[in-house]
């Protein structure tokens, strides 16, 4: 892809994606990429701030957390498309599926310990290996695989919640990631194309906004079914009449 101006970072070192290098700044080589994050980072702030203020379980607050640093990560990934900073966005990626694996299934795990530790050694090996290798295409099945694993227990929380505004934040996290793969997908396949058209509709920044909504309905709806696991009364609120967050309602002895 030509190059509208020198980078500032030197060689492309990473892999790159359907947007020009550095049309808008030398600092920045995919612009759009980049600043798609951002949604991302205030979406994960507004559940962080309702997390800590409604004193949820701190593995919430954890996620949201993560939620922005994996935001982050990619912004200096796309910014720079250096191999460290693509590693830098890869890593916690895992990280982060690790957690919500946990976040899911360790409500039924009998052996408290054993989970968070398997998960803690696995996500610090990958790490090191990851820093080690570098595997395009096995990083992306090992994701996906993350990803699927994680859906029988989604789909289990989804069917035995009987609050018509927590299922429709689970329909949401399914159209977002839906619509969000498409348009990963579409910026994958076709780049050759749409290289040559006039305007780029940024397949790859679109999937960066919608995977931010992605994560804040995902959270939001795990948030509500631990609260009614223990019993503190969750309702699904909207502010402004519709942007969705959880309230919850703990017994006094809590």
């Amino acid at each position: 892809m030509a190059e509208a101006m020198s980078s500032f970072w030197g060689p492309v070192t990473s892999a790159e994606w359907c947007e020009k290098n550095n049309v808008y700044s030398s600092y920045i080589a995919e612009f759009f990429n980049t600043v798609s994050n951002i949604p991302g980072i205030l979406l994960a702030l507004i559940g962080l701030v309702n997390a800590l203020r409604q004193r949820f379980e701190k593995r919430f607050s954890v996620l949201h957390i993560s939620n922005m640093i994996l935001a982050i990560g990619s912004m200096l990934y796309h910014a720079t498309l250096q191999r460290m900073q693509q590693q830098g966005d890869e890593t916690p990626m895992v990280w982060e599926m690790l957690l919500y694996f946990y976040i899911l299934y360790s409500p039924d795990w009998h052996y408290r310990s054993t989970m968070p530790t398997f998960l803690f050694l696995y996500g610090a090996a990958f790490a090191i290996v990851h820093a080690l290798i570098r595997f395009e295409i096995g990083f992306k099945v090992h994701y996906l695989i993350l990803c699927l694993l994680c859906v029988p227990r989604m789909y289990k929380y989804y069917i035995y919640t009987k609050d018509a505004s927590a299922k429709r934040l689970a329909k949401l996290y399914l159209a977002t990631i839906s619509m969000g793969s498409l348009w990963w997908l579409f910026d994958c396949l076709f780049c050759s194309n749409i290289s040559q058209w006039y305007f780029n509709p940024e397949g790859h920044a679109l999937w960066h906004i919608l995977m931010g909504f992605n994560s804040y309905f995902a959270n939001t709806f795990l948030m509500f079914w631990r609260a009614q696991q223990l019993g503190w009364n969750p309702k699904v609120a909207h502010f402004m009449g519709f942007f969705p967050y959880v309230t919850i309602q703990k017994p006094k002895t809590q």
